[in-house]
């Protein structure tokens, strides 16, 4: 079963940065299907795992950068709703519909919430651990497959690679100038996972380096469902970052040093809630990654310009400067069990052309430029592997801006 925390400090002002004393407390929060994970498991196993998390869960000591002093301009375009989750009159496609404009997270909804000089983690547990194939492949995603010989479908289309079982429907934006962040606003759902090695996400990439090569920096955050990593079957906030092309650096969450966070009110790696029904309710959540043009951190906010956290610059080699590519959508693994492609679900497991309220979608894509303005992002090219299992379909409209449908059910007649 999963946990969540509080960690509580004090700070302390040195040379300009907060330094955290962390302290625990615990919330316990329900999980769904895939808890119960029984699977024999060697003394020696058990005890490198419980050394493993003494070194996830312990009471570290912090140093946290201040919040940047300046967003991005132009942060407040395109913001439809208030703050509190309230429905509004929305116009997709053509059409009208209600859409949630925040939803909020699980842990909140009995009320719990972590004091002010707290930040809120999930904690790990020992059988989180025994669903992943082995202890180091815990909370990081793994390499698509080597890069000697690698054969890529799109060599314009980074981290899109068909192995391993992979498949996309993204939209992405290649520039001839500097790109310092991104943001979307990225609609909600729980596709049904097939198998527990597999997952479900929309999300946005932040992308530099060698994409065909062993160097790729990438920067990611969105929702994902992943029984093998959350042990249920629910959306939930995630994080992501790397700097070898997925080998050695990087991890989800908070599952490693790498991202810092700095907010009391959001859990990375809660689960999301309420989320979007089929011809009824939708709701989607608002994702801006920048890179603070003063220090060189790259923050991330959450809604309406709530400040997540960061991730300092001095993880990365290409990101240090610059991306190159931001990429827009939805990821699947598709394990092939019993030599079929799977059933599981890419955002609401409808196809792009369904439309407003059954198939998932994106709106209002944005890139922060060099002058550390937002700016809509005026051309995009799209790309599926597969279009008979998972499609995507963009448009344009004064409301949305540049927003695209996308996702699919996997396995049907014309996805054997």
């Amino acid at each position: 079963m999963g946990f969540n925390f509080c960690w509580s400090f004090e700070h302390h002002h040195i040379l300009g940065l907060f330094m955290m004393v962390v302290f625990v407390a615990m919330v316990e929060c329900s999980s769904l299907n895939y808890t119960s994970y029984n699977k024999k498991v060697s003394s020696l196993r058990f005890n490198r795992i419980t050394k493993h998390l003494d070194k996830i869960n312990k009471r570290p000591v912090l140093t946290i950068e201040k919040a940047p002093k300046e967003m991005p301009r132009g942060i407040n375009n395109n913001n439809d709703g208030d703050e509190n989750g309230s429905s509004n009159e929305m116009e997709g496609e053509g059409e009208k519909g209600k859409v949630g404009r925040e939803e909020w997270q699980m842990w909140h909804l009995n009320g719990t919430q972590c004091p002010k000089g707290t930040v809120p983690i999930r904690r790990s547990r020992v059988n989180d651990v025994l669903r992943a194939k082995y202890l180091y492949h815990y909370g990081k995603k793994q390499p698509r497959f080597p890069f000697s010989g690698l054969h890529r479908r799109r060599t314009d289309a980074p981290d899109v690679i068909s192995g391993n079982g992979h498949e996309h429907a993204i939209a992405y934006t290649g520039s001839s100038e500097e790109i310092y962040g991104a943001k979307a606003s990225i609609n909600v759902w729980d596709p049904s996972i097939q198998a527990m090695n597999e997952f479900s996400l929309s999300q946005i990439w932040v992308l530099s380096g060698s994409f065909d090569g062993p160097d790729l920096n990438s920067i990611e955050a969105g929702w994902q469902v992943s029984p093998e990593l959350y042990g249920d079957n629910r959306p939930r906030l995630f994080t992501y970052w790397t700097s070898d092309s997925y080998q050695e650096t990087g991890c989800y969450n908070l599952l490693c040093s790498g991202f810092i966070q700095t907010n009391s009110k959001i859990a990375i790696g809660a689960a999301i809630s309420p989320v979007s029904s089929f011809a009824a309710s939708q709701y989607d959540i608002t994702i801006l990654i920048w890179k603070d043009p003063r220090v060189g951190n790259w923050w991330m906010s959450f809604g309406d310009n709530i400040l997540v956290g960061y991730w300092p610059a001095e993880l990365f080699t290409h990101l240090a400067g610059h991306a190159t590519m931001v990429e827009w959508g939805g990821e699947v693994v598709n394990m092939r069990t019993n030599g079929q492609h799977t059933t599981t679900q890419m955002g609401s497991g409808h196809f792009a052309g369904e439309g407003f309220g059954k198939s998932s979608y994106f709106r209002n894509l944005q890139i922060v430029d060099m002058d550390n303005s937002l700016m809509n992002v005026q051309g995009i090219s799209t790309l599926a592997e597969n279009t008979n299992c998972y499609d995507i379909k963009s448009s344009y409209s004064n409301e949305w801006g540049t927003y695209f449908y996308y996702g699919g059910p996997g396995n049907n007649p014309q996805c054997p």
